[in-house]
């Protein structure tokens, strides 16, 4: 097909933005791939994109055209895939952007036991917790916590991480232990604030089947797991923090755990659970499923500790 490169041109364009961004994912030219746009333009004798210095934007017969020839732009990238891993292991370069904690402490450890499965596979790791657009980006996976998926995403649920409320043992013993979580409204609480939506996160709890938000009384608010961590084992006052944060700085002592029955205990007192923190694989959508993707959600899933492990689900569209 003469213009396949014309079209192949138009659908990135379209899906990163700009002639620019579409240029850098294909590897050439801005220049190249506005000639290749122009050729599809003149042979199809009509003007799909309307050009400005700042945007882009669809026309109706661009709009049209797009709707039609997407797919198959995503389907002959898939077949090169297959083929590949055909012939021989996945490879490529492969960019995943993880939460910023998950991929400190989780997603860095495991990398290289990843890179030395499949050493093909060129991996770039993006660590943050504000919003990632994946064409942009160049993006092929995203991992992601519930309140950070976006509506058009395909996600797959993969872990359910306990969280752990915990202070430094000074601060309990000025201020004293909570026995409930409806105790947290006498304490200073340490919140995280989401950066995609600005929101801070409550302390959700379960009892006797029924969830409650813990009420609160806020002393700090930050936008970085680790630095609640260090304002809790420095006296600050009680965070909640993911069991990959946590686990250390209980070990050194630093922090104490809170909402533990004693292993002797034999009251009838019926306790609160804290909810865990559901950790998601998420994609653009299914054709993004390559074999360098699934390679990588194979072995992510096989790697995390069994008792964070969820029972696998077909990937879901996210409302």
């Amino acid at each position: 097909m003469d213009n396949l490169r014309g079209i192949e041109s138009f659908v990135k364009a379209v899906e990163a933005g700009s002639i620019a961004a579409a240029a850098r994912l294909l590897g050439i030219s801005a220049a190249a791939a506005s000639q290749n746009i122009a050729r599809l333009e003149s042979q199809l004798g009509t003007r799909l994109l309307t050009r400005t210095t700042r945007s882009l934007r669809l026309t109706d017969s661009g709009e049209l055209y797009y709707n039609r020839v997407h797919s198959l732009i995503n389907e002959l990238e898939n077949a090169k895939d297959a083929v590949t891993a055909l012939s021989g292991e996945p490879q490529g370069r492969l960019c995943i952007a993880s939460t910023a904690a998950f991929g400190r402490h989780v997603l860095a450890a495991l990398a290289p036991v990843f890179n030395r499965r499949y050493p093909r596979i060129a991996l770039e790791i993006i660590t943050t917790d504000r919003s990632v657009n994946h064409i942009q980006e160049m993006v092929d996976v995203s991992i992601r916590i519930k309140q950070q998926l976006e509506e058009g995403l395909v996600a797959r649920r993969i872990a359910a991480i306990p969280l752990i409320f915990c202070a430094a043992p000074a601060y309990l013993e000025r201020m004293g232990k909570p026995q409930t979580p409806e105790d947290l409204i006498n304490h200073d609480c340490l919140m995280f604030r989401v950066p995609a939506n600005g929101r801070i996160l409550p302390w959700g709890f379960v009892r006797e089947s029924v969830r409650f938000d813990a009420p609160v009384r806020t002393a700090m608010v930050s936008d970085d797991i680790d630095v609640l961590a260090r304002l809790a084992a420095s006296g600050g006052g009680i965070a909640r923090l993911a069991a990959f944060v946590a686990r250390s700085y209980v070990e050194r002592g630093e922090l104490e755990e809170i909402f533990v029955p004693a292993p002797d205990d034999s009251s009838n007192q019926i306790y609160a659970v804290a909810e865990p923190l559901d950790v998601y694989i998420s994609l653009r959508d299914r054709h993004e499923l390559t074999p360098k993707v699934r390679a990588f959600i194979d072995f992510l899933v096989e790697a995390i500790p069994i008792e964070w492990r969820v029972k696998g689900v077909e990937p879901e569209k996210l409302a």
